[in-house]
């Protein structure tokens, strides 16, 4: 068995006739879907952004809880700390 057919897994006509086949099949299936390779891509990127952007969104808004929570909790730690030392 050469090199060639091993890496390719079959004869290389074999093969061809395969990949060929089933972009066929994949092709049809997306013109069915009317679903482009670009708009594919395209869809990904935004799908990755979003998620990206919620992630952000809510580690800004975690953040904003941390500093509500903190103008209360802050000054009566403090106030608590310096009654204590008496």
């Amino acid at each position: 068995m050469s090199n060639l057919t091993r890496f390719l897994g079959g004869s290389p006509g074999s093969v061809l006739a395969k990949l060929i086949f089933l972009s066929l099949l994949v092709g049809a299936f997306m013109a069915f879907l009317d679903i482009t390779p670009i708009g594919l891509i395209e869809s990904l990127f935004n799908w990755i952004s979003s998620v990206l952007d919620l992630s952000l969104e809510t580690v800004k808004e975690v953040g904003l809880w941390i500093v509500y929570g903190a103008v209360i909790v802050v000054p009566l730690w403090l106030i608590s700390r310096l009654f204590s030392q008496r």
